[in-house]
């Protein structure tokens, strides 16, 4: 009787990586995921941009999506590698160029992609924190679609638990298990996007340049780090020092980094309203 949800779950769960395959070329997923991720930011930031109050316009816009692009793919892979993998792929450093066997990380895809907002900020004279406020307005949705894409690839599950609404997954037995894919697409991408997007548009954070993306890394940070206490860490890392997870260790000078853009942008928004 209690084996019945299980299996139907399994099937549910028991989903093809491949959305479609014709002959040697297929869409996956998670490949999905990025394009959805950068044609929904580019929108996004655009949609900002037609109300003429930002401080770069479409053309500008259009040079940095095509550096992130790069700064994405390059960071998020390259960030795999060092971050979660390293001694294997010194072994064998030609899979490091096989990005369709999966293995990206959100960190290193962020170095990648704060490399990009530093090139096109000085190439065209924009105001780097203010330029990065509208970027961290956009980013958590991308977020989202990520951690969806992991949920129905039935990857990066958490721990067992026995919470009305944990799942089993392919891979991890018939045991329950916390769905922190979810938990992550709920924190750092829907509850952190209308944050964002709400501090935007319906207060005076604009006035405060460096404070939205501020809040951003602090929100990733905190919501990352929690749901790592739930989260199945990598099976090869298991917990650093036995006490934490390479994702926890890494969240941390997010939340720093964070607080700190936060606390510089009230300074320079004070002396900028004394010199008024």
């Amino acid at each position: 009787m209690t084996f019945e949800p299980i299996l139907a779950v399994l099937e549910y769960h028991n989903i093809s990586p491949d959305i479609f395959r014709i002959g040697p070329f297929a869409l996956r997923w998670y490949s999905l995921s990025y394009i959805a991720a950068l044609v929904f930011g580019w929108w996004w930031m655009a949609r900002y941009a037609r109300k003429g109050k930002t401080p770069y316009n479409r053309p500008q816009l259009d040079d940095f999506v095509f550096w992130a692009l790069v700064g994405v793919f390059l960071g998020g892979r390259l960030g795999y590698v060092l971050f979660y993998n390293l001694s294997d792929y010194l072994d064998r450093p030609l899979d490091i160029l096989k990005i369709w066997e999966g293995g990206m990380s959100f960190h290193g895809g962020l170095l990648g992609v704060i490399a990009a907002v530093f090139f096109v900020t000085r190439k065209h004279k924009i105001n780097i924190y203010s330029f990065s406020d509208y970027l961290a307005c956009a980013v958590p949705a991308g977020l989202f679609f990520g951690r969806v894409a992991n949920f129905i690839n039935g990857e990066l599950y958490g721990a067992p638990s026995q919470l009305p609404w944990a799942m089993p997954f392919p891979g991890g037995g018939l045991e329950a298990r916390h769905p922190s894919q979810l938990y992550e697409a709920a924190l750092e991408g829907l509850l952190l996007f209308m944050v964002l997007n709400f501090m935007m548009t319906r207060t005076g954070a604009r006035k405060f340049p460096g404070m939205i993306v501020g809040m951003f890394f602090t929100g990733y940070g905190i919501s990352r780090y929690l749901v790592e206490f739930v989260r199945l860490p990598d099976a090869h890392l298991g917990k650093l020092w036995g006490v934490i997870s390479m994702g926890q260790l890494l969240s941390l000078p997010m939340v720093a980094f964070g607080l700190y853009l936060i606390v510089t942008s009230l300074k320079r928004g004070a002396e900028a309203a004394n010199k008024a």
